[in-house]
């Protein structure tokens, strides 16, 4: 599991480094992909996840998609003090200026999605 989230963090920071994306932006982006990589990752028995981002002016928006059979639709919880996991997409929340779930194209799977607000000019993709 940590490979693939490894190689889809490299792949965005890579591809945002060379759109130009300001380092504050990046550095977001790899904690909102690292969460949604790794809920998607644990919590599915998907044999393939994807990222796609997209950058429309001002915004960057990430999405994750796995093939299915999660235990629980992904939503913040509160974890408590000692708890090694469940803060996640707290973070994402936090960092997000919105994020949520959509099924995808086939019904079976889910969607994650956040969009990060990004400062700098870069044209729109």
């Amino acid at each position: 599991m940590s490979a693939s989230v490894c190689k889809a963090r490299r792949r965005v920071l890579t591809l945002l480094s060379e759109w130009g994306v300001d380092e504050r932006c990046r550095a977001d982006a790899e904690l909102v992909v690292s969460e949604l990589f790794t809920n998607a990752v644990r919590h599915t028995d998907s044999v393939k996840v994807t990222c796609e981002i997209r950058l429309t002016g001002q915004r960057l928006r990430l999405e994750v998609a796995d093939q299915g059979c999660a235990e629980t639709e992904p939503r913040a919880r509160f974890s408590g003090i000692d708890e090694e996991g469940g803060r996640g997409l707290m973070l994402v929340g936090a960092l997000a200026e919105e994020w949520g779930v959509r099924p995808d194209e086939t019904g079976r799977g889910q969607v994650v999605w956040a969009c990060l607000r990004r400062s700098g000019r870069t044209a729109a993709r």
